[in-house]
């Protein structure tokens, strides 16, 4: 089913975006350019996304982030600075 009739853009094409890491519609629009003409897909696409057709839109609801955490320096007591 289209979703983007301005540039033929159908509902499996935003999922697929969605998995490759497109999570907001404005992504979306950079990736296929849907939603950028008339502007008349927007909320379907939105909808799309809200389905849980993208990976990090997921994890940030589940309240885990997308991100890898980075390992924090040690404080200068623990490498030996004496001041």
């Amino acid at each position: 089913m289209y979703v983007c009739s301005c540039f033929g853009v159908t509902e499996q094409q935003v999922k697929q975006h969605a998995e490759n890491g497109a999570c907001t519609p404005r992504q979306i629009a950079s990736a296929c350019k849907a939603g950028t003409d008339c502007g008349g897909c927007v909320r379907r696409i939105q909808a799309l996304l809200g389905r849980g057709s993208c990976p990090r839109r997921e994890l940030a609801d589940r309240g885990a982030s997308p991100f890898p955490r980075l390992p924090q320096p040690a404080p200068a007591a623990e490498l030996g600075d004496a001041a």
